[in-house]
């Protein structure tokens, strides 16, 4: 159950919807009283199952750990860092709202009155588009 919660888009940290990107990497650590042939059997069938999100081209992307001392007050836990294509979603958001933002010159003067130049901004939305 754990393992079918890590994937869970409602539980991942960044806004962005894995199913819409490819995992090129992923690491799983769990914590509490589990055999390591258990944590890797599950990670293994959620890749199996879920195959079309995990590029084919990096081989042994999954990295599973395990400690064997739960968390205080609980069984067991785990923790999923993934690295996934799906993160475009994200940056292409934040792009937009930046742009909108900087063609008002919104929050602008807080930075040039620390000495930044406009141009500066200019140069960072161009290097994210």
């Amino acid at each position: 159950e754990l393992t079918q919660q890590m994937f869970d888009p409602k539980n991942m940290m960044a806004a962005s919807d894995f199913r819409n990107g490819r995992y090129l990497t992923c690491s799983a650590i769990f914590r509490g009283k589990v055999a390591m042939k258990d944590v890797e059997d599950q990670m293994r069938n959620v890749q199996n199952k879920n195959s079309s999100y995990f590029v084919e081209w990096i081989p042994n992307n999954v990295q599973t750990a395990l400690c064997s001392i739960p968390p205080r007050g609980l069984k067991m836990s785990s923790t999923f860092v993934g690295n996934s294509t799906a993160i475009q979603e994200l940056f292409k958001r934040v792009g937009e709202q930046f742009t909108a933002m900087f063609r008002r010159k919104a929050f602008l003067h807080w930075y040039t009155g620390e000495g930044m130049d406009e141009m500066e901004f200019t140069e960072a939305e161009f290097n994210m588009n």
